[in-house]
């Protein structure tokens, strides 16, 4: 892969030749010709990284290039760091300047000769452009001549071939598809199976095609497999072909000479006043949608499109456009997979007792996929069954089976194909993935800010790199190569995971192409040149002369301290990324402070408790992150790092229901900080702060701010720096202490895409502003203790999906009326202590999930009208008065219990001996309401930022 840091380079490039090459003599023009050369090969390296796995000319080409552009930014990068040389002041820096005018001018003539040693190799290389040119040109003349497509047209067609009786758990979905077809509405209706390769998407659709009843019910059908490579006017001639052969009439003169807009126009013509199944199988972009859907009209006769695609976009978009189901395919359960994997593993038989557990492991990797368990299967079907080391040897060596086993190769391009399709700029993204370990939660957040920092995300007009990075994420999801591990309760994705089977492949890739190091075994093999290094777990020791000279990246995994010092103590200066999170760290290194190329530093979650003044040298950082650690102050040369966009420092602390956040000491002149988009959690309760209240205001591209300790004569300040962040989406501010009034009733135009809140501290009213807030969905408020009550002024806020409301009111009753909170999906009532009943109208609420109530002591009922919560999945009951506990708990025909009929699950529980005991009731209308009761002890922990227990999240 050499696109994306082809890319990097010239972007590198520009800029070296605008802002630094006056100061290089004779190098300029070496630069320029070497921006030029590479301008030239770009419009050929997308086709050349298509070709690379299949061609190893093209691959040995590719690879010279993307080695050479490693090595340019690299000589540029060194160069930089020499013109931004700190020499301090006085006689001593005089001296020091003097020296290092004299090393700079060695230096700067070593780099001319470097650029120009370059400038020559990409000169050779790009004349192997020129011998390479007619199988570029092939390529993108036909995509689908390559024999790795010509296999997988081979392997689809397999699919289609599939004896029903070699299929499990496809009975089901197939059912719940045809009855779709055969009844439901009579306009025409789109459905798309959407879900990750090898789920086996087309084998059930297929199973669908072919069933008896459906194609009675239809009167004319076709089936269309898509791949991205076919050319449209083939794609309608074939659609035709099959139609007329199941009407029954020959195909009209002409037609397969005829253009694209009469075939349409014909097909459309047929299928007018006919009942049509058409199916698209196989599709990957919208325009492949857009070039046959004008074929399909509307005729009302019950007609059905069915379409296969990895894209959830996709599916997405043609069933607003004509009405319909997205239906995500969902891998085998772990009885279906074990019950595939022993049918053709084993021919039906048991799997003897001494390989279940190395099967199970296996089994464990294929995550239910049916491809997967199918391939593997047939690797192992041919094993001894008597030989158990052969199959441990596979057990071990799975990622190399995979790379290596003809069996395999199947599996691998399928899971591959998605990777291929890929932009460049995915392509990076992607494979950064691999540097994460093996079924690792990865936060959305996290990932965002990395991909910043390692260069991966391009500038666009009117969007934040931030923006334009979670952009990628969702295109990866939507391409179902990540899936989503958690969300937020206001709907964003909090963490996401990959395939293990899909990371053992971006792995080798990753690791083929140069691209990162993954070292986690003590026989690693190191190649010489390393760009981007994750060290997991099981690795002890480094290799001896061993260079880091080049490296950009580095993550450490749950690393040794031995082995993290040893990584400390090594030459890399040329560092963007150390992420060291969770690392066995007690104080900040000295050495970090030189490695000025640093853009992202994490020390999250580690015991580093004070931050150097040295730390101003890292002019180029833009991520600090040090969440749970003990810092609680920062020098003030941090005010130098103009481009730090994200400052977290804060930690967190739970002790039974109460939680405490400590973060470090408001710095006056931060609103010099005009990069930060995010800045978590300043401490403002010194009376020198007042000016730092003002100065927030300065920060205008703030999105995240969170204050603590805010003094109530400061609150002023506040509302007028609030009034100027207009980007801000989310804010949280808690008051000095808990009895100490917040005054955000100044605030003169809140920002417009508001979209978080959480307040703690004393209110005396709810700020005027808050329920002119169209964009607000989640809303958090502690310790209000208002006189009046809270829901009248926030039941109309169009967009609120989650209320928490904790010693908020006063009052001894609330009511949410009909045709409040329209789109509330969470709602947590806590410490309401003067709260004797609750009333739910009808039509309040009808989307509520999940219902919370905790410590209202004087409550002895459920709110009346929670029956009229149909949606409602969730109830959680947390020390709650025990005659309320008593009726959900015996059940029977009390009122209280018949209200919740209706939920799934109830949780009750109350706190006990330093943590939850939680009972859950979990309810089953297929089974007629039975009940299943499940208890657990759960300690209270200092790690998690929810003071709730912990089956709330």
């Amino acid at each position: 892969m050499a696109e994306s840091p082809v890319n990097y380079l010239l972007n590198k490039l520009a800029q070296f030749v605008e802002n630094e090459v006056q100061v290089l003599t004779g190098a300029q023009e070496e630069a320029l010709s070497v921006r030029g050369e590479l301008e030239r090969v770009r419009a050929f390296l997308r086709v050349a990284d298509s070709l690379e796995e299949s061609d190893n000319e093209v691959k040995v080409w590719v690879q010279q290039l993307r080695n050479t552009a490693y090595d340019m930014e690299d000589s540029l990068d060194e160069f930089s760091l020499l013109l931004r040389h700190d020499h301090g002041v006085g006689f001593i820096s005089l001296i020091s300047r003097m020296s290092c005018c004299i090393k700079n001018l060695k230096a700067r003539y070593r780099l001319t000769s470097e650029i120009k040693r370059i400038n020559s190799k990409v000169k050779g290389i790009c004349n192997g452009h020129r011998r390479l040119r007619h199988k570029f040109s092939r390529a993108q003349q036909n995509p689908s001549s390559t024999g790795a497509d010509n296999t997988w047209q081979d392997h689809r067609g397999n699919a289609l071939l599939v004896d029903e009786t070699d299929l499990v758990g496809i009975e089901q979905p197939k059912n719940e598809l045809v009855g779709r077809l055969l009844e439901g509405a009579l306009g025409r209706e789109v459905i798309s199976i959407v879900g990750m390769g090898g789920l086996g998407k087309t084998t059930l659709v297929k199973q669908v095609y072919e069933d008896p009843a459906v194609k009675k019910h239809f009167m004319a059908y076709a089936w269309i497999t898509l791949s991205g490579s076919s050319k449209i006017e083939e794609l309608l001639t074939d659609m035709l072909d099959q139609i007329m052969k199941v009407i029954r009439t020959p195909v009209p003169p002409g037609a397969y000479t005829m253009n694209s807009h009469w075939l349409k126009t014909i097909i459309k013509d047929l299928l007018q006043r006919r009942r049509y199944l058409i199916i698209l199988d196989d599709a990957w972009c919208i325009n492949e949608w857009d070039a046959v859907k004008h074929a399909l009209p509307n005729n009302c006769q019950g007609s059905r499109v069915i379409i296969t695609t990895r894209n959830a976009d996709l599916a997405s978009t043609t069933c607003k456009e004509f009405n319909g189901l997205v239906k995500n395919m969902e891998p085998l359960d772990p009885a279906q997979s074990w019950e595939l994997f022993c049918r053709k593993t084993f021919q039906g038989n048991s799997c003897p007792s001494p390989l279940e557990e190395i099967c199970e492991y296996i089994l464990k990797k294929c995550e239910g996929l049916p491809l997967a368990i199918v391939a593997i299967s047939g690797v192992l079907a041919g094993k001894d069954k008597r030989r158990i080391y052969e199959w441990e040897l596979v057990r071990r060596s799975l990622r190399t089976e995979i790379d290596c086993n003809d069996k395999l190769k199947n599996l691998k391009r399928v899971l591959s194909l998605s990777f291929n399709d890929l932009p460049y700029y995915l392509k990076s993204c992607f494979l950064h993935l691999s540097l994460f370990p093996k079924g690792h939660r990865i936060k959305c957040q996290r990932l965002i800010r990395l991909w910043i920092a390692e260069g991966f995300v391009e500038k666009k007009e009117g969007k934040t790199l931030e923006e334009v990075a979670k952009d990628y994420f969702m295109e990866m999801l939507n391409r179902s190569l990540i899936e989503v591990a958690a969300k937020q309760s206001d709907g964003r994705v909090k963490t996401c995971r990959i395939h293990d089977l899909l990371q053992d492949i971006i792995t080798s890739r990753s690791t083929d192409q140069g691209f990162a190091e993954i070292a986690k075994e003590e026989n690693h093999e190191w190649p010489d040149k390393i760009r981007r290094l994750s060290i997991q777990n099981t690795l002890q020791t480094l290799p001896r002369n061993w260079s880091l000279s080049q490296l950009r990246s580095l993550y450490l995994f749950g690393v040794e301290k031995s082995l993290m010092n040893s990584v400390l103590a090594c030459d890399v200066k040329l560092l963007n990324v150390l992420d060291m999170q969770a690392a066995p760290l007690t104080r900040f290194p000295a050495q970090v402070a030189d490695w000025c190329c640093l853009r992202y530093l994490s020390f999250r979650s580690t015991e580093v408790s004070t931050i150097p003044r040295s730390i101003g040298k890292l002019q180029n950082l833009e991520t600090l992150d040090l969440k749970q650690t003990n810092v609680t102050e920062l020098p003030v040369e941090i005010l130098k790092l103009q481009r730090l966009r994200h400052l977290l420092v804060y930690r967190y602390k739970n002790v039974s229901y109460s939680s405490f956040k400590f973060g470090f000491k408001a710095l006056r002149g931060i609103g010099a900080l005009q990069s930060l988009q995010k800045l978590c959690y300043l401490e403002a309760d010194d009376e020198s702060n007042s000016s730092v209240i003002r100065e927030l205001g300065m920060l205008t591209q703030l999105d995240r701010l969170a204050i603590l300790k805010l003094r109530k004569e400061d609150g002023r300040d506040l509302c007028l720096s609030i009034s100027k962040l207009t980007r801000l989406r989310a804010i949280s501010v808690a008051s000095v202490d808990d009895d100490e009034v917040i005054d955000l009733q100044h605030v003169l135009s809140p920002p417009p895409f508001l979209e978080r809140i959480y307040l703690r501290g004393r209110l005396g009213a709810l700020p005027h502003w808050l329920p002119s807030l169209s964009s607000l969905m989640k809303l958090n408020l502690r310790c209000s203790r208002l006189k009046n009550d809270p829901l009248v002024p926030l039941e109309n806020l169009p967009n609120l999906v989650h209320l928490e409301l904790l010693q908020v009111y006063e009052g001894s009753s609330l009511c949410f009326k009909a045709e409040s909170f329209k789109k509330l999906k969470t709602l947590a009532l806590d410490q309401f202590d003067e709260l004797m009943s609750v009333e739910v109208e009808k039509g309040a609420m009808p989307y509520l999930e999940m219902f919370i109530i905790q410590r209202c002591k004087l409550l002895e009922k459920l709110p009346s009208g929670i029956e009229y919560l149909k949606k409602l999945e969730v109830l959680k009951i947390f020390d709650m008065p025990d005659e309320l506990v008593k009726k959900l708990v015996l059940g029977g025909h009390n009122d209280d219990y018949q209200k919740v009929a209706h939920v799934p699950q109830l949780y009750y529980g109350h706190w006990k001996d330093e943590g939850w005991d939680v009972q859950l009731i979990e309810r089953s209308v297929q089974r007629d309401h039975c009940r299943e009761i499940r208890s657990v002890h759960v300690p209270s922990t200092s790690t998690s930022s929810n003071q709730y227990p912990p089956c709330w999240k």
